[in-house]
């Protein structure tokens, strides 16, 4: 049996993000046509050092894996990631372990290209001025993916820790400066950051809305991320009321799981009827996109395996194309 290591630098060089993009819109269309089997993420908490460890399978059409995600607080004392990640990968006609994967970055790539997908299929597509709220692990790629598909001429990031936004915006600037052009400018509020902001993405670990729904322009497009517990909320409720789509990667995720949508349902702000449907049935044409330059769209995400199969399938394909990798004999 042959096992192919695929670190990060292996994947960057053999996936783009406009690549990921077109994975994840496959992936969640499959999801949404049933063509998939996706449990719910099993959790097992590792008491004794205070550790927990998430196991993510499933199947997709013709790709097989698991993510597995550990999140252990105490590594950051050790010197080592308090989040590390290994993506599986099996030889779905055997079942044979067929590559194992850099999981961290796996995760950055399809989450970015996730809400890149659905800012592409919901975004005005003059849309010029976006505002990303949170400078974490995840930022870098969401930037990426909005970069990618809209004319964006600035960006306004906003962080609690305005120095941490400031470096990560300088940090930007100098790794997209020949990609893309664009200004990306730290603000100090979240007022200022949503001002005249055509589009938004949320990435924090916020339990209370990171922005007021009173500041925005008719027409934004929102994505929320960060919100993947039902003690987490960065979207103020009443937003939803006011949107015109809602839409969603996954229903049995975002509903289970997510203080974004468990809040406003639970209030009674709006309906479970209210929500369009997921994003892969918009991918499929099965359901409305947007129909106007003033209608206010939403799409939340908590992330699911089937992006991570499909999207590291991919990865794993083109990896043995361009012999990319170490290659193992078991």
């Amino acid at each position: 049996m042959e096992i192919r290591i695929l670190k990060e630098a292996d994947m960057q060089a053999v996936m783009t993000m406009k690549e990921a993009i077109q994975a994840d819109k496959e992936a969640l269309k499959l999801y949404s046509e049933g063509k998939t089997d996706i449990p719910l993420r099993s959790n097992i908490d590792v008491e004794a050092f205070e550790g927990q460890n998430l196991y993510m399978p499933g199947l997709a059409g013709s790709a097989a894996g698991i993510k597995i995600v550990s999140v252990y607080p105490n590594n950051i004392q050790k010197g080592i990631t308090s989040v590390p990640a290994t993506m599986v990968m099996l030889n779905e006609e055997t079942g044979e372990v067929s590559a194992l994967m850099d999981g961290t970055y796996l995760t950055r790539l399809r989450t970015g290209a996730v809400v890149g997908a659905a800012t592409d299929l919901l975004a005005n597509k003059e849309a010029s001025v976006f505002a990303l709220f949170g400078t974490g692990g995840q930022a870098q790629h969401q930037l990426e993916a909005i970069l990618t598909v809209r004319p964006i001429k600035e960006v306004r990031v906003f962080d609690i820790d305005q120095e941490r936004a400031s470096e990560f915006a300088q940090k930007m600037m100098d790794l997209f400066a020949e990609k893309f052009d664009v200004k990306i400018v730290a603000v100090a509020s979240p007022k200022e950051a949503v001002k005249d902001a055509d589009i938004i993405t949320t990435v924090t670990t916020a339990k209370t809305p990171v922005f007021d729904s009173e500041d925005l322009k008719k027409g934004v497009h929102i994505n929320g991320v960060g919100s993947y517990t039902p003690e987490m909320q960065e979207l103020p409720a009443e937003i939803f009321a006011k949107a015109g789509k809602i839409y969603l990667d996954t229903e049995d995720g975002v509903l289970n799981e997510s203080g974004d949508l468990i809040n406003p349902l639970k209030e009674g702000i709006i309906q479970k009827e209210d929500i369009t449907g997921e994003l892969g049935q918009l991918v499929a044409a099965k359901t409305a996109g947007r129909q106007s330059e003033d209608e206010l769209t939403i799409f939340k995400t908590t992330g699911s395996a089937v992006l991570d199969i499909v999207v590291g399938k991919a990865i794993y394909k083109k990896a043995i194309e361009i012999n990319k990798g170490q290659v193992i004999e078991m």
